[in-house]
């Protein structure tokens, strides 16, 4: 019988980093494949029912393995995070989860242009 390994957990760097109670960063972390179950936990978490956008936040903090040193990774921690980080990791999490190519918008830094950008599943 032919056996075959699939990556199920990728390293990332985040583009400001997670700073802890004691005030240290931490910006290297390890995200995992999500499961259909993560998936549909979150949806019938009642902080989801009331508000969806808190969605991501339940749904990174599954998936999240590892942040800096902390091998357990809480809603707060996420919560706590900076925006540009979330949006780092939210865009992250549908590259790694996603079978479709991803279109985004974005803006130029220099010169504010709107534009759209697919973005390739890893």
């Amino acid at each position: 019988m032919n056996s075959m390994s699939i990556q199920t957990e990728f390293d990332f760097i985040l583009p400001k980093g997670f700073v802890d109670t004691e005030g240290k960063v931490w910006n290297q972390g390890v995200m995992r494949l999500a499961t259909a179950l993560d998936e549909i936990s979150v949806m019938e978490d009642p902080r989801v029912q009331i508000n969806p956008a808190y969605l991501p936040v339940l749904l990174l903090a599954k998936v999240i393995c590892r942040l800096g040193d902390q091998e357990f990774v809480t809603p707060n921690m996420i919560e706590n995070l900076f925006a540009s980080d979330l949006t780092y990791l939210e865009d992250l999490y549908m590259r790694l989860n996603c079978v479709e190519t991803v279109e985004k918008g974005t803006v130029c830094p220099k010169c504010s242009h709107r534009f759209q950008v697919k973005i390739a599943p890893l």
